[in-house]
């Protein structure tokens, strides 16, 4: 059976990005945006990340998952759509198939093609379960296709990636999968603030997968840009933002030199920032009251024994 697909215009959507990132590169304070950190090989280097002990969010959660999984079932219901967004390898949405019992699954995810990957392996486990995936940027608008189920719909959004969202961003994607959800709710992961040293450890870890996660970034733009971005002229960075509650990923240039891709380039000088990424850090209150403000009624919060992570499930 082949796996449904919806891939927005390519033609238009690759003139987009390609504007995007050169807005990006030209800014007075350069950046790049975190969605490109997520093509094939940014996206294994990522499920490598979750393994890395260093990296409490996806153990916390997973724990949390686990602990509380028959209290999660109850407040979510069994049955209808299960949305997952930045789905990945899906794996995590997997691990709720048996219990949360969808009659459909939707996979979104910015790369298409790792998504695909994934949905071969699990359409023969669950044929059962109509599989379908989406090839979408929903940072900048989530639209769920009319073709998709109307029934029920659970979105899932686990490993805090709404902590890559200014307040203002996550608010409307928030109010968007509200509006979408149809007597359903939203099922999701979110990093709470903590210790320094935590943190730096998670963000910069020892034998380096990180770095190479956030470097590969370049590689990445080269491919939509036609830049020459070298990865050895550049070295990961991570600043913890104490005002905003958030951790910040950087590339530091490390000499002097200029990008150049067709009809533009940008002279860099040793030391300056390309801004690739924030992670912010909610408290119990702050998200609950994010959430409501998206339009949410009501929530349900797991959290695990240190008060690492919360599990809500928002309707």
């Amino acid at each position: 059976m082949q796996i449904p697909i919806y891939k927005e215009a390519i033609e238009i959507i690759s003139q987009d990005l390609r504007s995007e990132i050169e807005a990006g590169l030209l800014a007075p304070s350069a950046s790049i945006s975190p969605k490109f950190l997520y093509d094939p090989l940014g996206s294994h280097l990522f499920t490598a990340i979750t393994l890395l002990p260093e990296y409490y969010p996806t153990n916390t959660e997973k724990n949390i998952f686990a602990q509380y999984r028959d209290q999660i079932v109850n407040a979510v219901g069994t049955g209808g759509t299960l949305i997952d967004l930045g789905a990945g390898n899906c794996e995590k949405a997997e691990s709720f198939f048996n219990s949360l019992k969808p009659t459909s699954y939707l996979a979104i995810d910015f790369s298409v093609e790792y998504l695909q990957d994934a949905l071969k392996k699990l359409e023969g486990k669950y044929p059962h379960i109509l599989m379908q995936c989406i090839g979408m940027d929903f940072s900048r608008q989530l639209t769920i296709p009319a073709f998709i189920a109307q029934s029920r719909r659970t979105f899932f959004y686990p490993g805090s990636s709404i902590g890559n969202f200014l307040s203002s961003e996550a608010l409307e994607l928030l109010s968007q999968i509200q509006k979408q959800s149809i007597d359903g709710g939203l099922l999701i992961g979110v990093d709470l603030m903590k210790e320094d040293s935590i943190l730096m450890a998670a963000y910069d870890d020892p034998l380096k997968v990180t770095s190479a996660f956030n470097l590969n970034i370049l590689r990445s733009i080269n491919s939509h840009l036609g830049s020459n971005f070298r990865v050895e002229q550049f070295r990961h960075k991570v600043i913890i933002n104490h005002s905003q509650n958030r951790v910040e990923l950087y590339l530091e240039v490390l000499e002097n030199l200029t990008v150049s891709w067709p009809g533009n380039s940008r002279d860099f000088k040793k030391g300056d920032l390309i801004h690739t990424e924030n992670s912010h850090k909610y408290t119990i209150e702050s998200i609950k009251q994010l959430l409501k403000n998206a339009g949410f009624k009501t929530t349900q919060i797991w959290t695990d024994p240190k008060d690492y992570f919360a599990v809500i499930y928002a309707k």
